[in-house]
Parts: C-alpha cells; sequence; structure tokens
C-alpha cells in the first residue's frame, strides 16, 4: 500500500535518491579505478570463485580512455532513465543485485579470460527500469517500456553473444565482449521480476 499521507511519493524519492546514487558511484569507481592495475580487479573466470570481489570490481576496468570516457556518459544516462521513470527503491535494488550476477554470468564463456567495464551493469539498470515500468507502470509507460525492451533485445542478439568471446566493432580502439551486454540485460530483467514478486507476495505472506 503506499505511504500515507504522501501517496507513495516517499518511496519514489527514495528510489529516485538511491538510483542516483548508485548511478554516480558506479561512475566514480571507474574513474578511480582507471589507474589500478587491470590484473589485479578485472574479471578472470579462473579467479572467480577465490577473489569474489572481481564480480563487482570487474565494472571499474576500462582499457582505453575512449571506453571509459562512453561508459561514463552511458551511466549518466542511464542515471537520466531512472529518474524521470521515477524508479522506486525495490528497482535500486534489482540493479545492485544485477551487478555481480552480470560479470558471473561470464562464466558461460570460459574463453573470456579477461573482461572489464561498466557496459554490462548499464544494460542490467536500463534492463531493470523497463521491466519495472512494464510490470508496474501506466499504460503509457508501458509502451514506452515495451520500445526499451525490444531496441534492448534486438542490440544484444544483433551483437551475436554466443560467437566468439570477442569482437573488435569498427570506431572502437578495443575489443569488445557482447557476452556481457546479454548477461547484465538478463540479470537485470531477472531481479526486476524478482523484486517485484516479492513485493506483491509479502502482503499475502503478512495477511
Amino acid at each position: 500500500m503506499p505511504c500515507s499521507p504522501c501517496g507513495g511519493r516517499c518511496l519514489a524519492e527514495a528510489g529516485g535518491r538511491g538510483w542516483a546514487l548508485l548511478a554516480a558511484g558506479l561512475a566514480v569507481g571507474a574513474a578511480l579505478g582507471w589507474p589500478v592495475p587491470r590484473v589485479a580487479i578485472d574479471w578472470q573466470p579462473v579467479l572467480a570463485m577465490h577473489e569474489p570481489w572481481r564480480w563487482w570490481s570487474a565494472a571499474f576496468v576500462h582499457y582505453s580512455p575512449l571506453h571509459l570516457g562512453a561508459n561514463l556518459a552511458g551511466a549518466a544516462l542511464v542515471g537520466v532513465l531512472g529518474h524521470v521513470a521515477r524508479v522506486p527503491s525495490r528497482v535500486v535494488l534489482a540493479w545492485l543485485m544485477a551487478w555481480p550476477l552480470t560479470h558471473l554470468g561470464l562464466l558461460l564463456q570460459p574463453q573470456l579470460l579477461h573482461y572489464g567495464g561498466l557496459s554490462g551493469v548499464l544494460h542490467a539498470g536500463v534492463a531493470a527500469t523497463a521491466l519495472h515500468l512494464l510490470l508496474a507502470g501506466r499504460p503509457a509507460q508501458r509502451r514506452i517500456a515495451l520500445a526499451i525492451v525490444a531496441v534492448l533485445v534486438v542490440k544484444v542478439v544483433s551483437e551475436a553473444p554466443w560467437d566468439p568471446a570477442l569482437r573488435r566493432p569498427a570506431g572502437w580502439d578495443i575489443a569488445v565482449a557482447p557476452l556481457a551486454h546479454a548477461t547484465g540485460a538478463l540479470a537485470g530483467a531477472i531481479c526486476a521480476v524478482a523484486c517485484e514478486a516479492w513485493r506483491r507476495w509479502r502482503p499475502t505472506m503478512a495477511g
């Protein structure tokens, strides 16, 4: 039930602040991680279980100034998306949960010996926002969410994440790991659905 007397606005405001803090935290972490030796914090499947901090720290590794700049801009855009969508706290939680799961999903591709970057986690944030709007938004928001989901699906499929671990798209000075975009989007969607299901199930438990 919405909290009174704010009618749910307090929850949306808390979620908006949390979303902005998480987006800003990812951006700041990426900037601070730039001078850190990459092999100390990047994703490596052979070390994933022995050094689980890499499930989080891999997002802070970037391989060129272009890579870093593009992901900082992406973090700002995803932050704006969550603000405009007025996501509640449960969607912030879903994005936070999807962060390590995005990298854990890379175990599906053991040939990806090293990975770093924010892009997978940013895809998770977009997917979590879209699924929230699709499940709990107003009709107009659901139409927008369907468009976002469609674009995300087309993007991920067009990148052929089942192909070799790395690709070198035109205009980039680094190799790209399409699987990270797929695992990020999937993790964000699953976590958003799980948090929404928990919200709806919890009153039944209490009752």
